[in-house]
């Protein structure tokens, strides 16, 4: 699988679901299903190297302002969801997060923004169709700390100086 089936893949089934994060993920597998298990583990490995490409603290720093603060585990599930969104949004958002505010339609914190099962899709469609657990990816696995300058997500102001665009839109009221 090339990078454009991969976000082929992603793109359809996102359209599908109407931006559902949770049916996203459900016709994600279904779409999953119709390939063969190698195809689906060369999924998985797009799916993971962008997954840990994305793990950037000035990306944490956007999830931060978007998800009205972004713990460890809210980071994991934004990233997975950021590659939900699609090629444009997800290259957009790691090159400048800031522009996810030019980049996103709209935002609803109470359903945007988590992605946990999206990040499940490709494992589950691999054990439904072999019976097993998917084997390692054989990919390097993401780095102990997030890539680039640490930021304080407590400090509201220094959050909206970092992201003036995603704060204006997005930030709080």
């Amino acid at each position: 699988m090339d990078e454009t089936e991969f976000w082929e893949i992603i793109d359809t089934t996102r359209e599908a679901a109407d931006g559902d994060p949770e049916d996203h993920a459900d016709l994600l597998v279904e779409r999953l299903l119709r390939l063969d298990p190698d195809s689906v583990l060369d999924f998985a490995r797009h799916f993971e190297s962008r997954y840990n490409r994305a793990y950037r603290w000035d990306l944490w720093g956007a999830a931060a302002v978007l998800l009205d603060g972004a713990s460890d585990d809210a980071f994991d599930y934004f990233r997975c969801w950021l590659i939900g969104q699609g090629r444009e949004v997800f290259e957009g958002g790691v090159h400048d997060p800031d522009s996810l505010a030019d980049l996103l339609d709209d935002f609803d914190e109470t359903v945007d923004g988590d992605g946990e099962e999206l990040g499940y899709a490709a494992d589950e469609a691999y054990e439904q169709l072999t019976g097993v657990v998917a084997p390692a990816l054989g990919i390097a696995a993401q780095q102990a700390e997030p890539e680039g300058t640490p930021l304080d997500f407590e400090d509201e102001a220094a959050l909206a100086e970092r992201f003036p665009r995603l704060t204006e839109r997005f930030g709080p009221e």
